[in-house]
């Protein structure tokens, strides 16, 4: 055996026949790392624990994991089998059927940390700022190396190639990177001028590979920043926390791109549409505006304006001639009431009795005396007449109603 020199295939023949004879049939306990869902059905996973991975397939398993409603970060219980795909020499574990047993140990942080954060209110819409709509600065956060930098870069250049665009350099993966971002948008918040927008951004990976991304202590500086930050973390089916406490998160770093800066040439069209719509709105306020005043012109108003003036002149003195006479019935009638009321007193004045031969009697006191028992023989009384006054003594009286006879 030591002397043969094998071929490629020949080992490949040789590992694919001791390892699917082997591990032909067995159960595995793993959590989902990632997950991705192809189009023909068949479900491409890495199944991991606390120190290694592996790959997967459930072939034809989409509605399956639908069904048992697994995601990434789900831990599981798997039978199958290994099966080694010779001309790559690559293994995978071919599942036949799953047991869910609920969430890995990333997951169950991830689900904690966002629980924690939206009952304090940090993904609340109505506290996300308002991303520009032409910045003049960007502010970038990634790994100066990666292909995230360089497609976001490309697409704001064939774009918009005058906007200025500063990166921070940060590690995005691994121990310590959430201290990286942290630093970047402490940076960029100290500027001054400080950048219009922000970007957060990386390319797709595992949740281990993304991890960073969901530091608590991160999001909470994403949130105190002053700066409207957008978070392009990973692929379209990626989301960490960054995503949900960022003023926008978008799927991709191109897609914020795209977002952030609108094609010159986009741009120019809306700016020339807005233009050709004020100028429309310019001539038809114009034409209004004109035949009105050809309405106003043709008016006897501005043909004869002396007729208008003496027409409102005749209209006031018919207003005064009115009112004099109104004034006039009223004072003649109140007159007539007084008139009457005169009268009416004058009947009842005391004086006018008198002249008519009767008198009032008064005693000492200037009392009125009314009935006879009132003054007995020998009373002094005092008789008002219509002329004066008469002294008198009473001899004698007798009281009677005045029909007795």
């Amino acid at each position: 055996m030591q002397d043969r020199i094998w071929k490629i295939s020949e080992v490949n023949s040789v590992i694919k026949e001791v390892l699917e004879g082997a591990l032909s049939s067995f159960w595995i306990e793993a959590e989902i790392g990632t997950m991705t869902v192809h189009s023909s059905g068949h479900v491409y996973l890495v199944l991991k624990d606390e120190s290694s991975q592996m790959k997967a397939v459930v072939w034809k398993g989409a509605r399956l994991i639908q069904n048992l409603k697994l995601a990434t970060g789900s831990k599981i219980e798997a039978f199958g089998a290994i099966t080694v795909y010779e001309p790559r020499g690559e293994y995978q574990f071919t599942i036949r059927d799953i047991r869910p047993l609920g969430l890995g140990d990333l997951q169950r942080k991830f689900e904690e940390i966002k629980k924690r954060l939206l009952e304090e209110g940090l993904f609340d819409s109505s506290r996300k700022k308002k991303i520009p709509l032409l910045p003049k600065r960007i502010g970038v956060i990634t790994s100066p190396t990666g292909a995230a930098i360089q497609d976001f870069l490309n697409i704001i250049n064939r774009r918009f190639p005058n906007i200025h665009i500063q990166i921070y350099p940060a590690s995005v993966q691994g121990a310590g990177a959430e201290k990286d971002l942290i630093k970047g948008i402490q940076f960029f918040n100290r500027l001054s001028p400080p950048p219009d927008v922000l970007v957060l951004t990386r390319g797709g990976g595992s949740m281990e590979d993304l991890w960073p991304f969901n530091n608590e202590a991160l999001a909470r500086e994403i949130f105190a920043s002053l700066i409207p930050t957008i978070s392009a973390v990973g692929h379209e089916i990626d989301f960490t926390i960054c995503d949900f406490v960022a003023d926008l998160r978008v799927p991709t770093p191109s897609s914020a791109a795209e977002l952030v800066v609108a094609k010159q040439d986009e741009l120019t069209e809306k700016i020339n549409n807005l233009m050709a719509k004020l100028n429309s709105s310019i001539n038809i306020f114009i034409e209004k505006t004109k035949r009105h005043f050809e309405r106003l012109s043709g008016s006897y108003v501005f043909k004869d304006p002396l007729r208008m003036i003496f027409e409102r002149v005749q209209t006031v003195d018919e207003f005064k001639t009115r009112i004099s006479h109104a004034v006039e019935l009223r004072i003649e009638k109140e007159s007539s009431g007084l008139e009457r009321l005169k009268a009416k007193l004058q009947t009842l004045n005391p004086l006018n009795v008198l002249n008519r031969g009767y008198a009032i009697l008064q005693d000492e006191n200037s009392g009125k005396i009314i009935d006879s028992p009132d003054t007995p023989p020998g009373t002094a009384v005092k008789a008002m007449l219509a002329g004066g006054y008469l002294n008198m003594k009473v001899l004698s009286g007798k009281y009677c109603k005045l029909d007795e006879k």
